[in-house]
């Protein structure tokens, strides 16, 4: 008995050394996988934000502008940029339907010179860096109240005055009417035809925040839509109307953005609080009934590829707690889709120091479901605010991340993608080149390299390209390097491998 006790744990012994031989060999021939996190931050061009800093810029600096935040998310080994381009019925995009924005020239309707497009040129130049470009669209407000111009003749307000009601300072296309309804799907589905985005985005604005006007709240004016809808034979009571009016809006709208382009992501970042009391102990403002925001039907159904709740309170705040909340957000994501909170980076130095968005982004990645953070807003993310960007790069971002997958859009991976290395003895230069291969589009490529045991892993953009090596005393050529496609939902293709011959050193 004892001598089969000791053979078993012999052979124990055995087996254990043997798996963990593999595990030790699989380590030092095989590169780390790369971690799956959706890392956003949103350029706000409402107002002049995020970008352009100002209106009335030149087309070159207004690209240098742009050029610098891509680099600084880049830099920071972000892998998505979330792009305002239709911030209240006007376009920062070449548009058949709606004016060019005020906040490129100054005012409304006036075009950007040298024929230049401002999404073509985002889409272009993010995709170069390994980047998605989501489009952030608002769908229903049609004024802002910091406007800075006239408006012109060709936006809604002037050609469909019916569709536009006002409210205190704004102007609003009434969710209540059919026909301004149908009119924002037309212009988002025009964008996602025409523009190679990565994904179509909406915020928390529905129905407007309420307002006051001398202490007194004002109701929003859309008793005219609401009377129609009652002589149709509508049977719902006002507040029930609105929020079938938003759901029924959403539910379009991602069958627009995926009917168009299958591969784009439609993400809405709704206010952080469905409703007061969910969880237990919330309290807050009540955008289910003031928004008329059902944002838990919506993930429920499955009407969008990722939600961004937008937890912008501090860790401390007890009635807003960002774990309970996120948690929350996370049980009603029954069909499986991104949980993205968004983090106030903009609130360090008002309410919060910079590692509370440390904490949060901590937090997030030990939440099961989260799926990532993004950040609000791209200026504090540029300007360092409290340091915050340099300790992303120091710790927490200080190695690239792939997108998690989106099975539900497609498996499709991208064919392996062509990679050669040519030395040039007379320069002691190794020239390593790729290209994509195959029909099925990638959204990035990923170039891992060995020397001896360590490896180095970045993302690169899914278009042709080369790199020359120049060998030095103290570093070798690399002794092994892969590439990978990886595709626009996130299916990882097969690895091309160039091994170093023996001949160079």
């Amino acid at each position: 008995m004892n001598r089969n006790l000791l053979s078993l744990r012999i052979w124990v012994c055995v087996v254990t050394m043997l798996v963990w031989t593999a595990i030790s060999s699989a380590r030092a021939d095989d590169p780390p996988a790369l971690q799956r996190e959706f890392r956003g931050m949103w350029v706000a061009t409402v107002g002049n934000i995020d970008w352009p800093t100002r209106s009335g810029l030149t087309v070159a600096q207004q690209q240098q502008e742009l050029r610098s935040l891509l680099d600084g998310a880049r830099g920071l080994h972000l892998n998505v940029v979330i792009l305002q381009v239709r911030t209240a019925c006007d376009a920062l995009y070449a548009s058949r339907l709606e004016p060019w924005s005020e906040y490129l020239t100054g005012r409304m309707g006036q075009a950007p010179a040298e024929g230049w497009d401002p999404l073509k040129f985002a889409c272009t130049e993010a995709h170069a860096r390994g980047l998605e470009l989501h489009a952030w669209v608002n769908p229903f407000r049609a004024r802002y109240h910091q406007a800075i111009s006239p408006i012109s003749q060709d936006h809604v307000s002037v050609r469909h005055p019916d569709w536009v009601v006002s409210y205190v300072r704004h102007l609003w296309l009434d969710p209540g009417n059919p026909n301004a309804r149908d009119w924002s799907l037309k212009v988002i589905a025009d964008i996602v035809q025409r523009y190679d985005i990565d994904g179509l985005h909406i915020d928390d604005y529905f129905y407007p925040y309420p307002e006051k006007v001398g202490g007194v709240m004002v109701p929003f004016p859309d008793d005219l839509s609401y009377l129609f809808y009652r002589r149709q034979g509508g049977t719902l009571e006002r507040d029930d109307w609105r929020r079938d009016n938003v759901s029924g809006f959403v539910q379009r709208l991602n069958s627009v953005v995926h009917s168009a382009k299958p591969w784009v992501k439609f993400g809405i970042s709704p206010f952080g609080i469905w409703r007061p009391g969910f969880p237990a102990g919330i309290k807050g403002f009540d955008a289910f009934a003031s928004l008329h925001a059902d944002a838990r039907l919506w993930l429920q159904n499955g009407w969008c590829d990722y939600c961004t709740p937008q937890l912008y309170w501090s860790m401390d705040r007890r009635e807003q707690g960002f774990q309970p909340l996120l948690h929350w957000w996370i049980e009603q994501n029954t069909t499986g889709r991104w949980i993205v909170p968004g983090l106030a980076s903009a609130s360090i130095g008002k309410d919060r120091q910079a590692d509370d968005i440390a904490q949060q982004i901590r937090a997030t990645r030990q939440a099961t479901g989260a799926a990532g953070v993004v950040f609000w807003n791209a200026s504090s993310l540029r300007d360092n605010f409290g340091g915050v960007a340099t300790g992303l790069t120091r710790e927490l971002f200080a190695r690239p991340a792939l997108l998690p997958a989106a099975p539900w859009l497609s498996r499709k991976a991208p064919d392996r993608p062509l990679l050669e290395g040519r030395f040039q003895p007379r320069q002691g230069v190794l020239r390593i080149s790729w290209k994509p291969t195959g029909i099925e589009p990638s959204g990035v490529l990923v170039l891992q390299s060995r020397t001896g045991s360590q490896w180095t892993s970045e993302t690169l953009g899914a278009i042709a390209g080369y790199r020359d090596l120049v060998r030095r005393r103290d570093a070798a050529f690399p002794d092994e390097i892969r590439l990978s496609a990886v595709g626009r939902t996130g299916a990882m293709g097969e690895t091309a491998v160039w091994t170093r011959p023996d001949g160079i050193r």
